[in-house]
């Protein structure tokens, strides 16, 4: 049933993302930054929020005259702050969806990701919490309507002694007293906030957090303009004797006002909480069947830390040597934090074909495909590939990955494929093997979407490795003519054919 709802969005999703491909490309691709951008808007409208309440006065008759100050006497600095505030917390929360939902479609809230993900849905309050309460805090009619909705939806709960709503019943009910409380939780809203993010991404090891700064400069440069266009405005001011009748509602955050008036206090906590609890366990609904984890041969390991820095999640910490070896440390895997990703194998200094033993045996491994698994479909391939090349046709190895383009379907001309969990788990001494002593005529590398590795890091450290940047790295003496990268994500297949064929013409031209 899930893989029903995660396929069309994921289609969808992928439209967007070549849609934005095109005048961005991949690294500036605002859906492929989501989660950064989320964490920028946050700032943009923690920035822009001090500077308002430094001009806000936070009593009952002074909050609204205050605003109106800000937004029509000094428009330029004041007005803009005020804009800049409501559509930075806007686009948080367009952003904190499509990145909720884009790691859905992609199945990557399941397994050592529920952490994120079940973190990730605490924040939804949160961010409700603290854009609803600034509205509270203009004191027009849109915050009388907010702030009663909100008093009559929570004293449905019955927690307190008497109805919070009755803060509201006439005119000079509400006090100064109660309206600091207001301003109370529109501060400490967003500092818990901010905390829980930190909680969101404590367990992602090299997380990401800050956007491109091309991309960032971008974003608050539409966001300035917009503020210009269509600055913030207010409603006529609030009158407790008055039942509003005209509102411009932000549906970002005020979407279940509506549905309150129609359905409710009890069907609307019902359904916010039938919700939330949905989206808390959907992490364990099925069960996941996880990979066996990466086996540690300590008879092959010299505790170099390589695996432990490489490894996407944690999952590989060093220890005191175990065995006596001569060495100071051990790796030793974690396997609730392990997705079997193999870039751990990948990064080990034993994991090298140019050995004269007779398996494969390496310092880290996966259980489910050993390394030595991996050199005998890589050797079949090859030989599979000189058997059928000729001038016109380059044998050509193509290295993918399992969650990128479908790699099988470009086979053929003398062109064969093998694919890893992750195209982080290819040692680069592997590379080498397949273009030493004419084996292969090319190698071609491939895997997720550029700037959006399944695995996170994969792309980079592979990236790093043939680059010379990051041990274990590729030597000096590979041709780089006969080495080429083209990331590509299942729906680029026809660009991953296109760039194959253009590397293949490559190869033909300079005679190989």
């Amino acid at each position: 049933m899930l893989k029903a709802l995660q396929s069309p969005l994921r289609l969808m999703l992928e439209r967007l993302e070549l849609l934005f491909d095109k005048p961005f490309g991949p690294p500036w691709n605002p859906m492929r930054q989501l989660g950064t951008l989320a964490f920028f808007f946050f700032w943009v409208s923690a920035v822009s929020g001090i500077y308002v309440f430094i001009l806000f006065d936070t009593s009952v008759s002074g909050a609204y005259p205050s605003i109106e100050y800000m937004t029509h006497e000094q428009w330029y600095l004041g007005g803009v702050m005020r804009s800049l505030h409501r559509y930075a917390s806007d686009g948080m929360v367009v952003t904190m969806v499509l990145h909720l939902l884009r790691e859905f479609s992609l199945d990557r809230y399941r397994g050592v990701r529920w952490y994120s993900w079940f973190t990730g849905v605490a924040l939804i309050w949160l961010l409700m919490l603290s854009g609803i309460s600034g509205y509270w805090l203009v004191w027009d009619q849109l915050a009388q309507y907010v702030a009663i909705g909100s008093m009559e939806w929570l004293d449905w709960l019955g927690i307190f002694g008497e109805p919070v709503a009755n803060n509201f019943l006439t005119r000079g009910s509400l006090d100064d007293r109660f309206f600091s409380l207001l301003v109370f939780i529109h501060i400490f809203g967003p500092l818990f906030l901010l905390f829980a993010m930190w909680i969101h991404v404590l367990r992602v090891n090299r997380a990401k957090i800050n956007p491109p700064r091309g991309l960032a400069f971008g974003s608050l440069a539409m966001l300035v303009v917009l503020s210009f266009i269509h600055p913030a405005l207010s409603h006529p001011p609030a009158d407790l004797g008055t039942i509003p009748t005209e509102l411009g509602l932000d549906w970002f955050y005020m979407f279940l006002y509506p549905a309150f008036d129609l359905l409710g206090p009890g069907a609307l906590w019902a359904l916010s909480f039938g919700l939330t609890l949905l989206l808390f366990v959907l992490p364990w609904l099925p069960p996941l069947r996880r990979a066996k984890a990466p086996e540690v041969f300590l008879e092959q390991c010299n505790g170099c830390t390589r695996c432990f820095d490489d490894c996407p999640y944690g999952a590989v910490i060093m220890q005191p040597r175990s065995d006596g070896r001569p060495f100071l440390q051990e790796a030793v895997v974690n396997p609730d934090l392990c997705t079997a990703c193999g870039i751990c194998v990948g990064s080990c200094p034993m994991s090298t074909p140019f050995r004269s033993d007779a398996k494969l045996v390496t310092g880290i491994d996966l259980p489910t495909l050993s390394l030595d698994t991996v050199y005998e479909r890589m050797t079949a391939a090859i030989a599979k590939a000189r058997m059928e090349r000729n001038t016109e046709r380059p044998g050509i190895l193509v290295v993918g990955c399992d969650h990128g383009a479908n790699i099988s379907t470009v086979e053929g001309d003398a062109t064969h494929a093998i694919s890893l969990p992750c195209i982080g788990m290819l040692p680069p001494s592997f590379v080498d093997f397949a273009l030493s002593d004419g084996a292969a005529d090319g190698v071609m590398l491939t895997g997720c979407s550029d700037c959006d590795c399944h695995h996170r890091l994969g792309i980079v450290w592979t990236e790093d490795r043939m680059a010379g940047l990051r041990d274990p790295y590729l030597r000096k003496r590979v041709p780089r003519e006969r080495l080429h990268s083209y990331w590509a994500g299942p729906g680029d297949l026809a660009a991953l054919e296109d760039e194959l064929q253009r590397f293949r013409d490559r190869l033909i031209e300079n005679g190989t």
